[in-house]
């Protein structure tokens, strides 16, 4: 199993930055990409950005790169979000997912952090 634990969301201004944080643990060998979704009240949850754990290849959801950016530590075992200019529409629930390399879903996932953008 993997477990996958978020921080660095809270409340910022608009224009302003934020960091979030997603370290796994566990059976982290059963992921092949890591990723970071959001969730907007009302809303579906969406696509925001990827990164293959062996190649470090990036993907980004629509409109999110360019202010959005992911990385991760040398081991591989945590990735970031930077976001920069935030918007009150980037206000979400953001929640880090670890993709299974054999079902090829993203089946683990956090408990989600909370970012709110005040205008």
């Amino acid at each position: 199993q993997v477990q996958l634990v978020e921080s660095g969301g809270g409340l910022v201004q608009a224009g302003e930055s934020l960091r979030l944080s997603c370290t796994a643990s566990g059976r982290i060998s059963s992921m092949n990409a890591m990723g970071w979704y959001r969730q907007a009240p009302g809303q579906e949850r969406e696509f925001v950005a990827a990164m293959l754990r062996s190649s470090g290849h990036t993907s980004y959801g629509d409109s999110m790169e360019g202010r959005f950016r992911i990385s991760r530590n040398m081991a591989g075992t945590t990735i970031f979000l930077q976001m920069n200019s935030l918007k009150p529409e980037d206000t979400a629930v953001y929640y880090c997912a670890g993709r299974d390399f054999r079902t090829r879903s993203y089946d683990y996932w956090g408990q989600g952090t909370q970012v709110t953008v005040s205008s």
